[in-house]
């Protein structure tokens, strides 16, 4: 191969261009992404990048000196791919070819029914998201946080830290029951209580509402209330919708790629397209404990995979590999770290092994016919880290990694 070209400047595509110097390719590198930005850490812009504790600088993915060789095509937005030659075609009429192409696009926020053009409505996906809400946040006020995802919960934390009156809205039973299961999921929905956060769930929302910003009539202005499911209306000066995102596949449409909530991936990220390979959020990869493709949303997947997809391009798909770790994530809610690897939907019985959910401080082992599927530490890293191990190992000796 003499060029590759990476779509996609975030982590996923930042770690492939890394994995293919690391993996002695000296050829040709391009970098596309649709941001303006280098590859920046996403996690802390739901958290620390909001309270000013973590600068814009600090955020920046490459070490200083860094230096890949790579050619970056910022600004240019992807919106095809021609397979047969591998062309990549961008929104502003250029056309860039290479003989392997890995596809990082990510997934873009969801948004909430009518929120269009309202001032006080975000979403947490961007730097450029966060800077605008962390601006509003620095104005105090009712926030109404929608979704019990890992950014939903952070982003309510952050904000009743920093004073704000908060209320988090789930569909679901529960913040994060459909990754911890319900019992857990109802342990760690505690802290949005204790701190203060006014919990409302099994509603959905059916939109927001707002005022023109002058009494003019001829502009949205700002959100001034959220529509509930059940018929509610409760007053918001500030919205986040946290409910989840779509993968950034519609440039791949009709180009041969195969699309499946995401692009569908082997174990080792190939496509259904010779010298195309996928990574990050906008993948799913084959898990072969679910026998299903699975995108995993999650930092350390688009840390890790890259390399094996990477490998599987310059091999033609012929390099060994070990199939992907189970998956692990991590969240800082109210001062507590929450973490989690394996699949939760998998097992037949939780039961708490260290510490004690009354003080926000345990481990559980999610098993499935005696057998650990599934493991949550809150505020019980060193003890969470073996078991993560165990489970690593395990599932490696099953052959289902």
């Amino acid at each position: 191969m003499k060029t590759v070209a990476i779509v996609g400047a975030s982590l996923a595509g930042l770690s492939a261009a890394r994995s293919l110097r690391v993996q002695g390719y000296d050829g040709r590198l391009l970098v596309i992404g649709d941001e303006s930005h280098r590859p920046y850490d996403r996690p802390p812009l739901s958290k620390e990048f909001l309270t000013g504790a973590v600068s814009e600088a600090e955020l920046a993915l490459e070490t200083d000196g860094e230096d890949l060789g790579a050619e970056w095509i910022l600004g240019a937005r992807a919106v095809g791919l021609g397979t047969r030659d591998r062309t990549v075609r961008l929104a502003d009429d250029r056309e860039v070819r290479a003989d392997g192409v890995v596809i990082a696009t990510g997934a873009t926020a969801r948004t909430l029914p009518g929120s269009d053009g309202l001032a006080g409505v975000h979403v947490v996906r961007t730097l450029d998201d966060a800077r605008a809400l962390r601006d509003d946040l620095a104005l105090g006020g009712r926030l109404m946080v929608v979704g019990g995802g890992f950014v939903g919960a952070e982003v309510a934390s952050t904000a009743r830290g920093m004073g704000l009156d908060v209320t988090l809205v789930v569909a679901g039973p529960t913040p994060l029951s459909g990754v911890l299961g319900p019992d857990m999921a109802a342990a760690v929905s505690l802290l949005h209580g204790d701190h203060g956060v006014r919990l409302l769930c099994g509603t959905g929302v059916r939109g927001v509402t707002g005022g023109p910003a002058d009494g003019s009539g001829t502009d949205r202005g700002r959100v001034t209330a959220v529509l509930l499911d059940d018929g509610r209306s409760i007053p918001a000066d500030i919205v986040v919708a946290g409910i989840g995102a779509t993968p950034c596949t519609g440039w791949l449409e009709g180009s041969g790629v195969a699309l499946d909530n995401g692009v569908r991936c082997g174990t080792d990220g190939t496509t259904s397209v010779p010298g195309v390979v996928a990574v990050g959020d906008c993948a799913a990869w084959y898990d072969p404990a679910l026998t299903d493709h699975r995108r995993i949303e999650h930092w350390t997947g688009a840390k890790e995979r890259p390399a094996t997809a990477v490998a599987a391009l310059l091999s033609g798909g012929t390099a060994p590999f070990a199939p992907p770790r189970p998956p692990y994530f991590w969240s800082d809610q109210y001062g507590v770290r929450i973490q989690f690897a394996g699949h939760a939907a998998q097992a037949d019985s939780v039961t708490v092994e260290d510490g004690d959910p009354a003080d926000r401080s345990f481990l559980a082992v999610y098993r499935r016919a005696g057998h650990p599927v599934a493991v949550l530490g809150v505020d019980r890293t060193k003890v969470f880290t073996r078991w993560r191990r165990q489970l690593a190992t395990a599932a490696a000796q099953a052959g289902v990694a």
